[in-house]
């Protein structure tokens, strides 16, 4: 069988390759191969002479003991474990990691019937074992490789989600905590706006608590809470909340009237933490005694929420990653680099989009864009 191995080297990858482009949305390319049908030829034929020869331990160095040995892996192990894991690097299936070994068998049959090349019992016995172990160890390998992916993509899911509710539990406390120092400070009612600020930053964290303990007891997400708001309230509100932050006050804020009867449909907790955090951007980014400004305007049935601060522009490029998980527009490494990201997942979960646009030399324009909600029905009088 060696020599019709030698001799048929070429013809045997050849058909080995039609095979594989007759499956669908299928096609061997060169890098596929480097570890699968030319090699394993090669080591096949290496074995078989090995073992023509009476040297058994060097054909079970080659190609393996029968069974596989679990504790060193053999030259085909080792390369069809190289095979298996490229296999699936190009997006691959198990079943057609098998099917590769497979079509060489059949392709060697093939031939040799056509060939009229007679093979001993013994010499079929090796090609069974080669091939055998050479599936086993590849679709070892590509399993390991698959789930060690998986695991690690659900590690960073789950690092995420951590990252998300700890951001957000952090902003409703230091909220809470910022008013609580003002009530102290100026001895002013729990009942006057500071303290509408404090019981909104209790709320916040009671829902963030309630929809986190919802997730661990089911796989499915709470549902939204949607209600119909009011975009001049939602506007003081964030004010009202920004204010408290420290560093408010080293800008000139300015909040400009929305109208009255502009109306919203959504998650108000959301709206108002992702407003939070694009505000709390502009604070952090601003240079001092510049002008931070919240407005809204309306245009083709949609509300434009807009934050502008005075950060002087971005770098170049920078924008498409602004509201990636974890990353951070300075070197204050104080936070998670989640707050943008948080934002534009918000107001995406309402319908709404979130982008940015770069002011050269100037500041950034973050937009929150959502649908105005239709005017309630009137009743008519009974």
């Amino acid at each position: 069988m060696h020599q019709f191995l030698v001799n048929n080297r070429d013809e045997l990858i050849i058909r080995c390759k039609a095979k594989v482009a007759q499956r669908p949305q299928r096609a061997a390319t060169d890098q596929q191969l480097v570890h699968g049908i030319p090699i394993f030829l090669d080591q096949l034929t290496r074995t078989l002479i090995a073992e023509e020869r009476g040297e058994a331990a060097e054909g079970s160095r080659i190609s393996g003991a029968a069974g596989g040995d679990s504790v060193d892996l053999s030259e085909i192990g080792l390369s069809a474990a190289l095979h298996g894991r490229e296999l699936l690097e190009m997006g691959f299936t198990v079943d057609q990691v098998v099917h590769d070994y497979g079509d060489l068998c059949q392709a060697i049959t093939d031939l040799a019937v056509e060939r009229d090349a007679p093979f001993s019992v013994d010499e079929f016995r090796t090609l069974n074992r080669c091939l055998d172990n050479a599936i086993a160890d590849a679709v070892t390998e590509f399993s390991y490789q698959r789930d060690l992916a998986r695991s690690q993509e659900q590690a960073a899911e789950a690092n995420q989600r951590i990252g998300f509710l700890v951001h957000e539990l952090r902003n409703a406390l230091g909220t809470a905590m910022l008013s609580v120092s003002a009530l102290e400070m100026t001895n002013m009612p729990i009942t006057g706006a500071t303290g509408a600020v404090l019981k909104r930053s209790h709320d916040a964290l009671k829902k963030l608590i309630d929809k986190t303990i919802d997730e661990v007891r089911s796989t499915a997400e709470a549902p939204a809470v949607r209600e119909r708001i009011a975009v001049a309230d939602l506007l003081a509100d964030a004010a009202a909340t920004a204010t408290l932050d420290p560093r408010s006050r080293l800008c000139s804020f300015e909040i400009l009237p929305a109208d009255p009867a502009w109306i919203v449909e959504g998650n108000r907790a959301f709206l108002l933490a992702a407003l939070g955090n694009l505000l709390q951007n502009a604070f952090k980014f601003s240079r001092p005694a510049e002008k931070v400004q919240l407005r809204a305007r309306q245009g083709g049935g949609r509300v434009l929420i807009q934050v502008q601060d005075s950060c002087g522009g971005l770098p170049a490029g920078s924008a498409g990653r602004m509201f990636t998980p974890f990353s951070q527009r300075s070197e204050d490494k104080t936070g998670l680099g989640l707050g943008l990201s948080i934002a534009r997942r918000s107001v995406e979960a309402d319908g709404g989009t979130l982008r940015v646009k770069d002011l050269p030399g100037i500041g950034c324009v973050f937009t929150m864009e959502l649908e105005l909600a239709p005017p309630m029905p009137v009743s008519s009088p009974a």
